[in-house]
């Protein structure tokens, strides 16, 4: 991938996963919309910044016509994470996302990792891809709604972080799922404000819409934030990303009065599915 591509990588993101919503809605539910340009934004700085940091796990495939596909990929620690991979639709089939998530991977290899992380949408070919790739595939809920004022508790032990904390959130994040966020920590401050425990017992991001991202060591202090990232949300709230290794955010997000729906697959190799711990979407 070369920092010229990221704009029509984006475009074609939107296109892919905007056609695999669309034939995986139920019917009777509301039809999926194209991503806002504020977060068309925010998905081209974060990849420009993926391709600075990882430039060998970011590739395209294109023909005589243009780009065909492209997968972003980064290493942390002995983690690779797969941040976005994409195939257009009128290519999709014919084996050109195979050669891509291995093209990608081999910057995993490369750098030693046994441990793999990635967060898919309900797409049934890239399932099987995934799987045939030695991902368990875990599914992820999603709870979303107003959030009911009265539910809200009095959260204490709390406070803002700034980047100073960074170094124990990736202790952390190391805890959880094996690796620290190290360099995308600027991208989840730009999305939210980072929300500390007191202790060192946890973290989380905070964004109007909820939580982006949260990790702590015990379930306690994972409810805290939780429930804090709900209180600072303006409009209909969600909590993503929620798999079965974590029904205490479940219960958090019910207790607020929260819709509770299936939405896409969490993929792990080489570790289990983090407790305690709500992945951002695309920096797992």
């Amino acid at each position: 991938m070369r920092a010229e591509d990221v704009d029509e990588c984006e475009r074609l993101c939107a296109d892919a996963f905007l056609a695999a919503d669309l034939a995986g809605t139920p019917r009777g539910a509301p039809e999926p919309a194209r991503r806002s340009p504020e977060r068309s934004a925010r998905w081209v700085a974060r990849t420009a910044a993926f391709l600075a940091t990882d430039p060998a796990g970011c590739v395209v495939a294109e023909d005589d016509d243009g780009l065909v596909g492209f997968a972003t990929s980064v290493v942390r620690g002995r983690l690779w994470l797969l941040a976005t991979f994409a195939v257009r639709p009128d290519r999709q089939g014919g084996g050109v996302g195979a050669r891509l998530l291995a093209a990608a991977e081999r910057a995993g290899r490369a750098a030693g990792c046994d441990r793999a992380m990635l967060s898919a949408s309900d797409d049934p070919r890239a399932l099987r891809r995934y799987w045939a790739a030695g991902f368990a595939l875990h599914g992820q809920r999603l709870l979303v709604g107003e959030v009911d004022r009265a539910a809200l508790p009095a959260t204490s032990g709390l406070r803002d972080g700034t980047p100073a904390d960074r170094e124990l959130c990736d202790v952390l994040a190391t805890q959880r799922r094996g690796a620290g966020h190290g360099p995308d920590h600027d991208a989840l401050a730009a999305q939210g404000d980072l929300v500390v425990d007191v202790r060192g017992e946890g973290f989380a991001y905070a964004t109007p819409s909820g939580p982006a991202l949260v990790a702590s060591r015990d379930e306690a202090t994972a409810r805290r934030l939780l429930w804090e990232c709900l209180a600072r949300t303006d409009g209909e709230a969600e909590v993503g990303h929620v798999t079965g290794a974590n029904p205490w955010a479940v219960d958090v997000a019910l207790t607020a009065r929260l819709s509770l729906r299936h939405e896409g697959w969490l993929g792990v190799r080489g570790l289990d599915a983090p407790r305690l711990y709500l992945h951002h979407g695309a920096l797992l």
